[in-house]
Order: C-alpha cells, then structure tokens, then sequence
C-alpha cells in the first residue's frame, strides 16, 4: 500500500469513527436533559353561598336584638324578691314559658328563651345573690313549658309575684316575625322547685 493510499484509509477511519461516536452520545445527553415542569394546579373558586342561605343566617343574626327590655312597671310590681329561700341540697329550676300561639321558629324561641333567662337572672343577682349561687351550684336547671296565648302568660305572670318568684316577660320589638310589643316568652325563677311547681306545675313541656 502506497503512503498515499494509508493517508486515505485513515482519514475514512477517523470520520466514521466520529460519527458512530456522535450517533451513541446524543441519546445520552438527551435522556439528560430535565423534564418540562408540570404545570401547578388552580383552586377552583369556592362555590358562592346560595341567597336562600344568606338570608336565613341573616334573619337569625336578627333574633338576639328583637325584642324590647322589660318596663319599669314589671320590674315595680315585684314582691319581695329576697324572701325565697333554698335549703342546702333543695332542687332549683328556671321555667321559660312559650307562647305557642305565635308560631315562632326555632331559632326565635331560643333567642326569646335567651332574653328571658338573663332578664331573671339579673333581677336575683341584684336582690337574692344566695339564691341564684344556690341555683347555680346545684345545676342550673332550666325547663322550657308553653302557654296558649298572651293572657295565659299574664296570668302566671302574676300568681308568681304574689308568691314573690322573679316573673320576666320579654316583649317583642316586632322587626322579624311576629307584631311589635307581642309577650313571647316568660321567665320565672330561678327558686325551688315545689314552690315554682304551684304556678306551671299543670304546663306540659315544649
């Protein structure tokens, strides 16, 4: 083989060479290469609340601020609050008497009962403070009962103040449900129960 002829062998060799040697590293250097990121995910907005919903959390948020204080003539024709007494491990109860004749909702009767039963409870703080620790110690029962109508509630309004029991009856400022100045529930005690039983005693529960 001439000089010439080597000098061409090789310069055939040396190029196949490189180009198996490029067709094996590009794969390589390709299964290299990172992968795309993934796209991020997108919340889905919160579904919006529907109006009937609103309205109804609405109308509830109002039952706490619908009614009117009891007058200064309710609170005047008490008896002597101070004179009920318990003995040591005598049961005590609140009675809430509902007016069913209103037809109230749930939500309503229990904002009522609620006015109520802070109505009595700051009455007796003020003037039998044992009698309420006595209440409270002993479990704060409290029992929901209901009347028939407005003149029921009067009644039993007053057999309790004349056997000198805390009587609070919550007045309706009319905003919601039912007519302005409308009794809607009325609260008695906290005191014993066989003397509370003299006034409700013939009430069924609510």
């Amino acid at each position: 083989m001439s000089k010439r002829e080597a000098i061409t062998l090789a310069l055939a060799s040396l190029g196949a060479g490189y180009l198996l040697g490029a067709r094996t590293v590009l794969p390589v250097t390709e299964s290299l290469a990172p992968a795309p990121a993934a796209p991020e995910p997108t919340l889905a907005p919160a579904p919006a609340k529907p109006k009937e919903v609103e309205a109804q959390a609405t109308s509830e948020s109002e039952h706490d601020s619908d009614f009117e204080d009891v007058d200064e003539e309710e609170e005047d024709a008490d008896g002597d609050l101070s004179a009920i007494s318990a003995e040591f491990s005598e049961p005590c109860k609140l009675v809430l008497v509902v007016r069913t004749d209103l037809k109230m909702t749930s939500g309503k009767i229990a904002a009522q009962c609620g006015h109520a039963t802070l109505a009595c409870y700051k009455a007796l703080v003020k003037k039998n403070p044992k009698l309420i620790n006595h209440w409270e110690r002993t479990g704060q029962a409290k029992i929901a009962l209901k009347a028939g109508s407005e003149d029921e509630i009067l009644e039993l309004e007053a057999i309790a103040k004349s056997l000198n029991l805390c009587a609070r009856s919550i007045l309706d400022a009319g905003r919601t449900q039912i007519a302005a100045g409308s009794r809607t529930v009325l609260g008695i005690g906290p005191a014993p129960v066989s003397l509370i039983n003299e006034v409700t005693g013939n009430l069924r529960l609510l």
